[in-house]
């Protein structure tokens, strides 16, 4: 069965962010995400995971300054320096947490940017996060993200549709940067609402990349909300597959509820949440 992992940027915001961890396992979660947990200190995080019973699934590295519109680092030149500080930092949080798993955020593309620029500093930034991360077991994932949404209007600064002019876009675009840089620890972290958006075809690019794939996402696609199959997936049958691929990491529930969290967990009640 698929394991669901409760986003604490997206659910349970009817409660303030540390009351969310007791939510998400009254709620039958047995793991939640926190891209973003740097403004809590490393050791609440981890004694409110261990009361609760709960696995961290997945964080990101600092995405920069998020109110000027920054959403990473790892492929912006000149920022090598503060993006490998950012490295540290996400593995002390890993460690601290039991977290397996790192998304390295890539950025967002500047007006006039040297697209070449980028793409060289991306990969060596890459090579360095999965060397850095290997010899904790920690694995670092990159995500192609859809580019073409802003935040949320009247939602927390986090909550986003996608990323606007977001680096890195397209599956295609991970898999080569995965293959490029060879390093047995750069996995690819896929969230389907993003999929769906950008380039379709989700069930042809689960079978071809599940086994790169060390991460996943869910969310209801046009409006990024329960993943209950009534938009354009098919979840429950996508669910299946998953299963049947021999997916074995989380499934990160990623989406904003039409109302309450609770209420919108009839999707989840056959794996036992809700």
């Amino acid at each position: 069965m698929p394991r669901f992992a409760a986003n604490l940027h997206y659910l349970f915001n009817e409660h303030p962010f540390e009351a969310r961890f007791a939510a998400a396992a009254g709620s039958g979660f047995r793991a939640v995400e926190a891209q973003v947990p740097f403004a809590w200190p490393a050791a609440r995080l981890a004694s409110l995971l261990r009361e609760n019973g709960l696995a961290m699934a997945l964080i990101d590295t600092p995405p920069g300054d998020w109110d000027a519109g920054e959403r990473g680092l790892a492929a912006i030149p000149g920022r090598e320096a503060e993006f490998r500080k950012g490295v540290a930092l996400a593995l002390d949080y890993a460690m601290a947490l039991g977290c397996e798993c790192v998304h390295v955020i890539a950025g967002t593309v500047p007006p006039s940017a040297d697209r070449n620029a980028m793409q060289a500093t991306w990969l060596r930034n890459l090579e360095y996060a999965a060397e850095v991360f290997a010899p904790h077991g920690v694995a670092a994932v990159i995500e192609p993200i859809n580019p073409l949404h802003g935040v949320v209007a009247d939602g927390e600064r986090y909550t986003t549709l996608g990323m606007r002019n977001f680096y890195l876009t397209s599956t295609a675009q991970a898999q080569e940067a995965i293959a490029t840089i060879g390093h047995p620890n750069l996995h690819l972290h896929l969230d389907l609402y993003h999929l769906q958006l950008t380039e379709g075809r989700v069930a042809d690019t689960l079978r071809a990349v599940i086994g790169n794939a060390r991460h996943l996402q869910i969310a209801g696609v046009p409006g990024r909300n329960e993943p209950d199959g009534e938009g354009e997936l098919n979840y429950p049958w996508l669910f299946d597959l998953i299963d049947a691929l021999g997916y074995a990491g989380w499934v990160g529930c990623e989406y904003r509820p039409r109302a309450g969290t609770r209420e919108g967990l009839g999707w989840a009640r056959r794996w036992g949440i809700g």
